[in-house]
């Protein structure tokens, strides 16, 4: 190679600059205050700005995983990789995976193996429960300056090409959690809090390409489950991180003031650029467009911040994913969740003994409701659904995100009893809840169906007294993943609940792990007498016994 002559050099000077990289040392707690300063931690670069040309060349290479090269780990601080860079000029592909081999550590997936945590003599509950290990990651240390957002405490990953942990998974990951593992509960909860006091806000993720999005927040219910008899006091204990994220999802483009002068929310991400772990895919998709380019990106990383990536609820033509609008869209399901934090902060606060603060968030509470009676209740079709600024109607799209307001305890009984006819019209599905009836390859519609969107959906019908469809919904999932534990020896990230298999669809492969399938069915077979024969499901048993009937 041409930089064969400076290697030496450069080697040389690693063992001290790589000593000087930049290390995240965790802060102490923070007295309460409305809005928390974030710290210089929030303006780390991407993989995209850390190696100009170098990043963008290889990501449209094909020589590696989109996602292993912004999770890999730099031999050297990136400015001498990219002097490297500039001298050796690789021109050929060869030449090219011999520059990336010498300069970087690709990531090992870590795949969970058979003779660890998928023995043939475990049953499904104590499947999940040898997996929680190897899905843990102790607290990180900082040697090198890489993607990965270090954390100060330990956290559970979901799996597979998911080695960091993520905001939403998190939550339902903590679900099925029980007792023993009031640590690592503690521990993720505290990262969370600690990723908001240094950022802001919480990531997508904890990596420095997630740092201009966040995804549905969750936090405060993750804060409730530390405290299950009494949430208020765990919510009182996290007011400051509480009310800094709220601050986070009111402020600028994620906060739309409509003509009456309520104010709702959508998704929304900071740049306008292919995101770094799916470079390849935006850019195929921009290509397919003659939308300008800057305003595609911006919309495909909201999309990501929805966690619903891809789904036909953000697209014009459900079968084209170029013409993705998802900032257009007043999501029901994220201002459901802005409703339950504002409820938190208002209980939180009366804890603390600060009745303007409870009677300040109880206001903003009560206005979110009634603004999501007035643009989100579809009267015609009795369902919440999401609304299209545009378009200034309802999208009509079905989805399980209608379920939310169930759920987060907003919806009348009224519209609990129509919005669960609905359900059971149009989502049910012989293998649980589809996700949307719209079959368009995307893995947020049709077939798929995925655990936390079962919660969701189990746990808000119950609420409201729908408990034969909740159960019938419950069963139905459970009865898909241990099929599929049946014959596989796996629990996967989404399942085809219309032909009771392992789902597919969206930009990668099916991955196994995992985390949130984990935790949701870990919760209901735990909670639930009636689901606990599930839990004894073993692996190449007669698996026919699980055919679906309904």
């Amino acid at each position: 190679m041409a930089t064969q002559g400076r290697n030496g050099v450069l080697i040389g000077l690693a063992a001290f600059l790589l000593n000087a990289c930049q290390q995240v040392t965790p802060v102490a707690v923070i007295p309460a205050q409305p809005v928390l300063q974030p710290s210089a931690l929030a303006e780390r670069d991407p993989p995209s700005l850390a190696y100009p040309g170098l990043f963008q060349r290889v990501a449209l290479s094909g020589l590696v995983d989109p996602k292993d090269w912004v999770d890999a780990k730099p031999k050297l601080p990136p400015p001498l990789i990219n002097e490297a860079y500039a001298e050796a000029r690789p021109q050929t592909r060869e030449d090219l995976a011999e520059f990336i081999d010498t300069y970087f550590d690709l990531p090992d997936n870590n795949p969970i193996t058979d003779d660890v945590a998928l023995a043939a003599d475990l049953s499904l509950r104590k499947h999940i429960e040898a997996l929680w290990p190897h899905l843990t990651r102790n607290a990180d240390d900082s040697v090198r300056v890489t993607s990965l957002i270090p954390l100060p405490h330990p956290y559970i990953v979901p799996g597979g090409r998911f080695r960091e942990v993520y905001y939403w998974d998190a939550y339902f990951t903590m679900t099925g959690l029980g007792p023993g593992h009031d640590d690592i509960k503690q521990s993720m909860v505290d990262n969370f809090a600690w990723l908001i006091r240094e950022t802001g806000h919480v990531p997508n993720a904890n990596r420095t390409y997630y740092l201009s999005r966040s995804q549905p927040p969750f936090f405060f219910a993750m804060v409730g489950l530390l405290s299950p008899g009494d949430e208020a006091a765990a919510w009182a204990d996290y007011l400051p991180e509480l009310k800094a994220e709220y601050a986070f999802w009111m402020q600028g483009e994620r906060a739309v003031t409509l003509q009456d002068g309520n104010v709702l929310n959508r998704y929304w991400d900071g740049r306008d650029v292919p995101r770094d772990e799916s470079f390849i895919q935006d850019t195929e998709t921009a290509h397919q467009s003659d939308r300008p380019k800057a305003k595609l990106y911006r919309e495909l990383r909201a999309g990501a911040e929805s966690g619903w990536d891809f789904s036909s609820r953000w697209l014009e033509d459900p079968k084209d994913l170029s013409t993705i609008q998802t900032t257009r869209i007043l999501p029901v399901d994220l201002n459901a969740l802005l409703y339950g934090l504002e409820l938190a902060i208002a209980a939180g606060c009366e804890q603390a003994e600060d009745p303007v603060c409870n009677a300040a968030f109880m206001a903003k509470a009560e206005a979110r409701k009634a603004a999501m009676n007035i643009w989100l209740w579809d009267e015609a079709r009795g369902v919440f659904g999401d609304y299209d600024l545009d378009a200034t109607v309802p999208t009509q799209r079905d989805s399980a995100a209608s379920l939310y307001p169930l759920f987060l305890g907003l919806a009348t009984q009224t519209q609990a009893d129509r919005t669960a006819a609905y359900t059971a019209e149009h989502l049910l599905a012989p293998g649980g809840l589809m996700t949307t009836p719209l079959n368009t390859g995307q893995q947020w519609d049709a077939p798929n169906g995925w655990a936390p969107l079962h919660w969701i959906a189990v746990k808000g019908l119950e609420d409201y007294g729908h408990v034969p469809l909740a159960d019938d919904i419950a069963e139905r999932w459970l009865t898909t993943v241990s099929r599929t534990y049946c014959e596989t020896g796996k629990l996967v990230e989404k399942y085809d609940v219309v032909t009771v298999r392992p789902g597919g669809g969206g930009e990668y492969p099916l991955q196994d792990g995992f985390g949130w399938t984990n935790g949701v069915t870990a919760a209901l077979i735990d909670t639930n007498p009636n689901y606990s024969a599930y839990g004894d499901t073993m692996p190449g048993e007669t698996c026919e016994r699980y055919a679906q009937t309904k």
